[in-house]
């Protein structure tokens, strides 16, 4: 079909001008063909960075919550509990299980599974650390991550080309969540566990604490992170890793004793 705007350019270029406008119709049909064809190119590119990024988390999901050798029932209701809060319809949920339970499979190598993820969404290095925070919080259903689950986790993290201080980070985030609860008192855990999740540490300048914090969230915006391919269904897993971002920071600044 795209030879359809040089049709109409042409056809009422000729209607109005004669031949010389049917001419300019026809090269601005041409102009309005590319981009029209652009746009579809785009289109069909997301679909594919979001239907990869739903498929590649719940397979490897199923890989990292079996990689200490058994599937527990947190580990079961952290999977569930993320395709609730995705409020996934029941064709798309049945897809996630369906993907999940190959990820669990004794046989299952991630390797070529991820190397495809990077290949269709690694020009989008957000998404990248995104989806394995998604596999870290899985990991931490029971309160903790185990050796087989760290070493799984890490092995994902080098598939997708990051660094062992960005897991470290990304840990750190998601440890905030379960050892800090409501109201508690900042232990010095919790305290430093914040200054890693910011990327910053104790003798970095108030300025730089800021800077780091706004960075991330700007980072994990959710209409940010759906323009370059994260799934509308994952949105409340987005605005989740923005609150933890939002505590981590309210720790740090409760311990300086600034206000913004």
């Amino acid at each position: 079909m795209s030879w359809i705007g040089k049709a109409l350019g042409a056809g009422i270029g000729f209607w109005i001008f004669g031949w010389v406008g049917a001419g300019i119709g026809l090269l601005l049909g041409h102009f309005v063909d590319r981009f029209l064809g652009r746009i579809k190119q785009v289109g069909g590119r997301l679909l594919e960075v979001q239907q990869t990024f739903f498929d590649t988390t719940f397979t490897v999901l199923g890989y990292v919550c079996k990689a200490d050798g058994q599937v527990t029932q947190a580990e079961i209701r952290a999977a569930e509990q993320i395709m609730t809060q995705m409020r996934l319809t029941k064709p798309r949920r049945r897809e996630a299980i369906a993907a999940f339970n190959r990820g669990k499979a004794a046989d299952f190598d991630p390797e070529p599974v991820i190397e495809r993820f990077v290949r269709i969404c690694g020009s989008q290095p957000t998404l990248l650390r995104v989806f394995l925070e998604i596999q870290i919080q899985a990991a931490f259903a029971d309160g903790r991550i185990e050796p087989a689950e760290r070493e799984a986790l890490m092995r994902i993290a080098h598939a997708l080309g990051l660094s062992d201080a960005e897991f470290a980070r990304l840990e750190a985030l998601l440890a905030g969540h379960y050892q800090q609860g409501p109201g508690a008192p900042t232990t010095a855990a919790a305290l430093d566990n914040a200054y890693q999740a910011l990327g910053v540490d104790k003798q970095s300048t108030d300025a730089e604490v800021k800077r780091a914090y706004r960075k991330l969230m700007s980072e994990h915006h959710p209409d940010k992170l759906i323009a370059k391919g994260l799934p509308d269904s994952m949105v409340e897993l987005a605005k989740e890793r923005s609150q933890e971002i939002q505590n981590a920071y309210e720790t740090v600044k409760r311990s300086r004793q600034v206000r913004d």
